[in-house]
């Protein structure tokens, strides 16, 4: 399946980039790259009804996390939520980021996002980045009132690195006393850091995410070699996928991550968990977090906020 004229487009556009492989950067530096040959290629902010910047207790501190409410929604009236986890490898990517798809995704979903700026590697290794999670989550659900939302439709959603920590987080929750969600949105996750599918091979190098690109977050993220087997770093490793929330799982067609994102949704589905698996033919990672360069992007984000519409009965 050739690339889509659209991300043919963007990748060439990304190799005209002056970059420098990361190797040979500080990990500012990279932060700073990697916003650089992004920021191109997001879509226009949407208005949204409203916009805070908060703080939030963590375990390691106080975290950032920034509420969307959506246009045209009445004051008052608590709202069903979704908790959202950027991508960017566990070590780049911001509430900033990500703010073009979460503000699409709330208009569209017509329900609040909270979006979490989780403790970044190296400097907070594995498992800093789950339990933030986890405790923003529990947090969120705690103080529903606070943020206009209705605890009983939650959710939890995330792109990537942070499609994988919803993916934990889910499993968490499950095991350790809720808060219950209702859905679950993951984004091309990564779900095995083992990254020996055959995906890895075939679709090693040549788009925006590269084998050698997840080794360098791997490096970064994890301890060390015994993190690997850990279901909180590779969930496809969890012995029980039971009694999970429905999932979405979305991928894209030239994406090294695409065939464990399958292999998680196939699991889920033995497990008897609901899940909708789609993969997104000649498009690379990022699509969704990069719409304005590509249609798909916006396409996904529709099929997740009508995903979530329809599981919490809005």
């Amino acid at each position: 399946m050739p690339l889509h004229p659209q991300a043919q487009a963007m990748v060439d556009a990304m190799a005209r980039m002056p970059v420098v492989p990361l190797d040979q950067l500080s990990v500012e530096q990279a932060r700073e790259q990697f916003a650089r040959t992004r920021t191109p290629f997001l879509a226009s902010p949407q208005e949204v009804g409203a916009l805070s910047d908060l703080a939030i207790p963590g375990p390691g501190g106080r975290l950032r996390v920034r509420a969307y409410t959506p246009k045209g929604s009445r004051r008052g009236e608590p709202l069903p939520a979704m908790v959202y986890f950027h991508g960017g490898g566990w070590v780049f990517g911001d509430l900033d980021s990500h703010d073009p798809l979460c503000r699409e995704l709330c208009n569209l979903a017509r329900c609040v996002i909270v979006s979490v700026d989780y403790r970044r590697a190296p400097e907070h290794r594995f498992p800093a980045a789950v339990d933030d999670s986890v405790a923003a989550v529990r947090y969120i659900a705690e103080h529903a009132a606070d943020f206009g939302i209705d605890a009983s439709r939650l959710a939890v959603g995330g792109d990537s690195a942070g499609g994988n920590l919803a993916t934990v987080v889910a499993l968490t929750l499950r095991d350790q006393g809720g808060p219950r969600l209702a859905f679950q949105v993951l984004i091309y996750p990564v779900t095995d850091f083992a990254m020996d599918a055959p995906s890895y091979t075939s679709l090693a190098n040549g788009y925006t995410l590269t084998r050698d690109r997840m080794r360098y977050f791997s490096e970064l993220y994890l301890r060390g070699p015994q993190d690997v087997g850990d279901w909180r770093a590779s969930p496809l490793k969890a012995a029980d996928l039971s009694r999970l929330p429905p999932a979405l799982i979305m991928a894209a067609g030239h994406d090294p991550l695409v065939d464990e994102g399958k292999a998680y949704a196939d699991r889920l589905a033995a497990a008897g968990v609901p899940v909708t698996y789609t993969c997104y033919d000649g498009v690379v990672h990022g699509f969704a977090s990069m719409a304005g360069a590509m249609d798909a992007g916006h396409t996904a984000i529709a099929e997740a906020a009508a995903a979530l519409k329809r599981a919490f009965g809005s």
